[in-house]
């Protein structure tokens, strides 16, 4: 009997990543959860922040990231909660693929999860706190983008080791909230700028260190994934 040939990273990632998302168009009960959540939060905040239309305008890039990484918790305990199921994550183990095509493929699926929800936030946004995208859709696009990386990687890995504990949703959030403080406040930053402009020409540092961020968390995530799901 001829031994299974390993497949190459690339082609596994996208296999891995195609049924994830034709999983999540098929049911949709996660994304709908998510649109919802983000939404009440952001409204939560209008409404406990009250008239002053200058506070809401000021901080509005950061009640935009809190939406984001509150409902971030639920797309990514959820990213696990199916490979749980009847044994799936053991038959993707035994697969002749490389287990880091497991990292790659929930990160990245989480990541356009989260970029689709925060594009749908952003009109809601400016509508709810009355602010205008002074520097144009590019910078946005790339603080969005940047920030939803920084949040899927380590809460890729975060949501491996969870899953198989029992408060699995209450520890998700413990470990992995300390951890992006520092992407979330780049962040929360980089939009204020994008929004209200940048007339001292800051918005290059914060997306550097997003990028920095980016490049040690998905690089360690892609290294020690296959010792996280390994029993």
């Amino acid at each position: 009997m001829r031994a299974a040939r390993p497949i190459s990273l690339p082609r596994s990632v996208g296999v891995l990543l195609l049924k994830d998302l034709l999983i999540e168009w098929r049911t949709r009960a996660r994304l709908n959860a998510l649109i919802f959540f983000a939404l009440a939060t952001l409204l939560l905040f209008s409404f406990a922040v009250g008239p002053d239309t200058k506070l809401l305008a000021r901080n509005a890039g950061g009640y935009l990231w809190l939406a984001l990484l509150f409902a971030s918790v639920l797309a990514l305990g959820e990213s696990f909660r199916v490979e749980q199921e009847n044994l799936t994550l053991d038959g993707l183990r035994l697969a002749p693929a490389d287990a880091r095509a497991i990292f790659l493929s929930k990160a990245v699926g989480n990541t356009l999860l989260l970029v689709a929800l925060g594009t749908l936030l952003i009109p809601v946004m400016v509508a709810l706190y009355g602010v205008q995208v002074v520097m144009g859709v590019g910078p946005f696009a790339t603080t969005l983008v940047l920030g939803c990386m920084a949040i899927s990687a380590p809460g890729t890995v975060y949501s491996a080791i969870a899953s198989n504990a029992r408060a699995r949703d209450v520890l998700l959030p413990l470990l992995l909230f300390p951890l992006i403080i520092p992407a979330l406040l780049a962040s929360a930053k980089a939009t204020q700028l994008v929004l209200q402009g940048d007339p001292m020409q800051q918005l290059g540092s914060w997306f550097g260190l997003l990028s920095g961020f980016n490049l040690i968390y998905w690089g360690v995530g892609f290294v020690l994934f296959p010792r996280v799901i390994e029993d």
